[in-house]
């Protein structure tokens, strides 16, 4: 297993947002994360990728209440739940935040080089360059574009190409598909499909359940902070209460 939690929970002052949650996903697959607003999605892919340990710091310092994690988490055989941020993005962990987030005032080159801090070969920038040009070809061609005047659904490419530049191992895509039109999103979601070609594992949060079902390999769901089911899209289907109370079919 290349990801695993295990008991993880985090709270807020007194608010839990993850609640003993436990879950695993294998080196090659897309594994899905979906459930209803406040859940604690993207409260999960901020714990795993060791930014809820970062705000929790920040909160201390500014001694604004406190934030408090449990729980392992172990990515390609060895505990991370205690390392920085920083350092689990060395090993691989990658998150593609949601709202985008681009640096806005710099070009797309700019942006996608920003990915490729930790990488020293130069050779080696170029051919992951390639990699990302070839999957998002409108990106070349605004290489010398600011970023902060790119539609949406471009921002997003390059959100998720900056990511691919910092070679990830697993790749945790936060509701990539927030605010872009459907033909839109259905060209960003073969691109998901084609980035798990590239050998490269997803976790992938998102609203869009039909599309992302047919996608994944497996399914969780989360509510309140609890998973309550997990399966292939068509199990999960199948399951008129679960369509119906937390995935809004």
């Amino acid at each position: 297993m290349l990801l695993e939690i295990a008991n993880l929970s985090v709270w807020y002052d007194k608010a839990r947002l993850l609640n003993d949650l436990s879950l695993g996903v294998d080196t090659g697959e897309l594994v899905s994360l979906v459930g209803p607003n406040g859940a604690g999605k993207s409260t999960l892919l901020r714990a795993i990728t060791g930014l809820v340990a970062w705000e929790r710091d920040i909160t201390r310092r500014s001694t604004q209440g406190d934030i408090v994690v449990e729980g392992t988490v172990t990515f390609n055989g060895e505990r991370i739940d205690q390392i920085r941020a920083h350092e689990i993005v060395k090993r691989g962990l990658i998150l593609c935040p949601e709202r985008r987030r681009p640096f806005r005032e710099m070009n797309v080159l700019e942006n996608l080089m920003v990915g490729s801090y930790l990488i020293k070969d130069r050779a080696e920038i170029q051919a992951h360059l390639g990699v990302v040009y070839q999957l998002f070809p409108v990106l070349k061609n605004r290489s010398n574009q600011i970023s902060g005047t790119l539609s949406g659904g471009e921002q997003q490419m390059l959100a998720i190409g900056r990511a691919l530049m910092s070679k990830p191992k697993l790749l945790c895509i936060d509701e990539p598909s927030t605010g872009l039109a459907p033909l839109m999103r259905a060209d960003l979601f073969r691109k998901i499909n084609d980035i798990t070609g590239m050998g490269i594992t997803v976790l992938l949060v998102e609203q869009e359940v039909r599309a992302v079902f047919k996608m994944a390999s497996r399914n969780y769901v989360l509510s309140s902070g609890k998973i309550i089911a997990e399966g292939t899209g068509s199990e999960l289907m199948g399951n008129e209460l679960l369509r119906r109370t937390y995935l809004g079919l």
